[in-house]
């Protein structure tokens, strides 16, 4: 696996286990669904993008939305994602 593969999956699981179960269970659902139009987001399989705003019919799945999160929970995650795993 090359390092920026790696850097990318320490960085989403980093991300993740920030998550309480009751969060945990919203992105699951959201993930179901639509986001919102203009709602934040992270596209958990394109962390480099960083937080993007939902167009119309933004398909969430394998996205994380702000509004399933706490907000301290969504500041510790911008802390994550402004700060990835260095290699080593």
């Amino acid at each position: 696996m090359n390092v920026d593969k790696r850097i990318e999956y320490q960085t989403r699981s980093e991300i993740l286990n920030l998550l309480s179960d009751e969060e945990a269970g919203m992105v699951s659902t959201a993930e179901t669904g639509r986001i919102p139009e203009g709602d934040e987001y992270l596209d958990l399989e394109h962390l480099e993008l960083g937080v993007l705003r939902a167009e119309p019919n933004t398909q969430a799945a394998h996205t994380l939305p702000r509004a399933a999160v706490r907000d301290t929970t969504w500041e510790r995650i911008l802390i994550v994602l402004n700060a990835p795993i260095a290699p080593s």
